[in-house]
């Protein structure tokens, strides 16, 4: 963070300047105090948070449905919530309600998402964990050529629209980190079911002989989830690979204990979602030499991503 806050786009600021800037507050009238508080902390905490967001969301759905590739992203939460955003861009009711429209359309598209997903894959009255991840991904798919629709009639409105779609934090705002970080509230949620998520990841018949109530976990876990991952979409639109990559790094690391590798998974996917911004802010002023030029940060998350979960899937075989 205090890297992410001194290499910016516009001017460096030297490390005790910016210990100083933040000791000292908001509200000094100097370029260093604007560039530190109105710019550059809200936007490297936005990343932060929604990073640990993204991993922790990944890494629950990881052991929910017991398989490594699940994330918000695969089972169709994030392209519904997308479509949602997407949506309230193109109708224009992104900014009404105090600023939340946006939020609440996401939310309401990751909601309807999960419940088709839950439709699709319920047989005889129980949810089947295998269909769900086959459900999710066919969702997904066509969640995203429902976005493809959207952004061929959005108009005028199709730049912000494909921007929000690839991700961005150039408009970072403290109301945004205030979002985010009500979002964690589901932390306290996941906290509290890492016995249930190590009993699930080994079978949903384990874990209910062991008294837990497997149904009712899983439904508010992947609830829980949505409601995360659509406050991030909100705010900065699409970014994949984050929850992926962040979880296999973690069990790389502690193993797969959830009640180890899930905080871990938080903590590295904070600092994926930072280092990924930074480079998006500094990639094309260091390949072009025109400033003031950024990559979407989704773009940097899923070049940075792919390759390293390649070589975690080579080095795990």
């Amino acid at each position: 963070m205090v890297a992410y806050i001194g290499i910016g786009a516009s001017a460096p600021l030297p490390f005790g300047q910016i210990v100083t800037e933040i000791l000292h507050g908001p509200g000094k009238a100097s370029s260093a105090n604007v560039i530190t508080w109105d710019i550059r902390l809200p936007r490297g905490l936005l990343c932060l948070i929604s990073g640990w967001i993204l991993a922790g969301v990944g890494s629950s759905f990881q052991a929910l449905l017991r398989n490594p590739l699940a994330d918000p992203f695969i089972i169709g939460v994030s392209s519904g919530a997308g479509v949602g955003g997407a949506i309230a861009i193109a109708a224009g009711f992104a900014g009404a309600f105090f600023g939340m429209g946006m939020m609440a359309a996401c939310f309401a598209g990751g909601l309807l998402s999960l419940a088709l997903v839950f439709a699709l894959s319920r047989r005889q009255g129980v949810v089947n964990v295998a269909s769900l991840l086959l459900a999710g991904v066919a969702t997904g798919s066509l969640l995203s050529a429902l976005l493809s629709f959207i952004l061929m009639l959005g108009g005028q409105d199709t730049t912000r629209i494909l921007g929000f779609l690839l991700g961005h934090t150039s408009d970072a705002s403290w109301s945004k980190v205030g979002v985010v970080a009500i979002a964690t509230i589901g932390f306290v949620w996941l906290g509290r079911q890492l016995r249930a998520l190590n009993l699930l990841a080994l079978g949903e018949v384990s874990a209910k002989r062991m008294g837990v109530r497997a149904d009712y976990v899983r439904n508010v876990t992947l609830a829980v989830g949505t409601a995360m991952t659509a406050a991030v979409v909100g705010c900065i639109g699409i970014v994949g690979f984050v929850g992926l990559l962040g979880p296999h790094i973690a069990r790389s690391w502690v193993g797969v204990d959830w009640r180890r590798s899930l905080p871990v998974a938080v903590l590295i996917g904070g600092l994926l979602m930072v280092v990924s911004d930074l480079i998006a802010q500094r990639l094309l002023p260091w390949l072009t030499g025109a400033a003031g030029m950024e990559v979407n940060v989704g773009i940097v998350a899923a070049l940075l991503g792919a390759p390293t979960l390649l070589i975690l899937l080579r080095r795990e075989e």
